[in-house]
């Protein structure tokens, strides 16, 4: 069994002043941070365009960009493989909101939005005769994403929805001339979708509006390897929220109720662990031999060393 915790791995400073509550919260979780074998890897979401939890993901199916693609392209065949042509590239557009803040236009992603199957369809409807005029097709992909088609040798180097929504829509905003096209195409839909009914009947409910798509993806299905059968990891995403919200009290809160429900139950079998920070993951993997060395003095708190570097 392997179990995935994105918002897990706090950053160095954090981390060390949490450690005793966090250990306290998870008596389980500490255990098996002290007795298993750990491998961290980094993870710049600058350089990759993604989140460390994307980012592990794509590195779960083996993907290797190709030349003059950052590491988020292997979204696009990652949540859409199974409707494409393996050797085609893969181009998604995320429904999403668009808002204008102090530090720049802020997007909140599609899973944030509550988007219905008859919402994404009735902006669809509206948006073909506007893709029509445009070189680029859509074709609905779920609620939350259409896939796309582009007509000609436009391929951006894009940041993924998920990544965008954690900084600022200006710093991922294509700019250059090929891109004008697309962002043509964007700004006609956010006209077009200001006054619709789907968010004249979402205001009402008290949910922002779908004013924008964001366009992310581009590598072929076939650089992405076939996943394992019958390994399917189970991924709690509840410290997401407050590790965002640096809410640690909230996140302590959390761990203890995932220590009475997850952890503890398990604890006669150590599962695999991917803890999933910022800038980083970690995978743990149980050990044999290593366990008992690690209970050894001067080996129990090897742990920090990754936890929290700072110490």
């Amino acid at each position: 069994m392997q179990i995935v915790l994105p918002g897990s791995l706090p950053d160095p400073r954090e981390a060390r002043e949490l450690t005793p509550h966090m250990l306290k919260a998870a008596p389980t979780l500490g255990g098996w941070l002290r007795l298993g074998l750990a491998s961290a890897t980094a993870s710049s979401p600058a350089v990759a365009g993604c989140t460390p939890y994307e980012r592990w993901q794509l590195a779960a199916r083996n993907f290797k960009p190709g030349r003059g693609q950052n590491l988020s392209a292997g979204l696009g065949p990652l949540w859409a493989d199974k409707f494409t042509q393996r050797d085609q590239p893969v181009w998604l557009a995320e429904l999403v909101h668009v808002a204008p803040s102090r530090e720049g236009a802020r997007l909140l992603a599609a899973h944030d939005l509550s988007i219905t199957t008859a919402d994404s369809v009735a902006l669809f409807d509206s948006a073909q005769e506007l893709f029509a005029e445009s070189a680029f097709t859509a074709h609905p992909l779920g609620a939350e994403h259409w896939r796309i088609e582009i007509d000609g040798d436009f391929a951006p180097v894009c940041a993924s929805p998920g990544l965008v929504a954690l900084s600022s829509v200006n710093d991922w905003w294509p700019q250059d001339r090929e891109a004008r096209p697309w962002r043509k195409l964007v700004n006609e839909l956010q006209m077009q979708w200001f006054e619709h009914p789907v968010n004249r009947a979402r205001e009402t409910r008290g949910l922002a509006p779908i004013n924008s798509l964001w366009l992310f993806g581009g590598a072929r299905p076939d650089q992405l390897a076939d996943q394992m059968p019958g390994k399917q990891p189970q991924v709690h995403d509840a410290l997401l929220a407050p590790f965002h919200a640096h809410d640690w009290g909230r996140w302590l809160q959390i761990l203890q109720e995932l220590e009475a429900t997850l952890f503890k139950p398990l604890s006669r079998k150590q599962p695999e662990l991917v803890l999933i920070g910022n800038d980083k993951y970690v995978e743990i993997r149980p050990a044999s031999w290593l366990g008992f060395l690690k209970r050894l003095p001067g080996k129990r708190d090897s742990w920090r060393t990754w936890w929290s570097p700072l110490d």
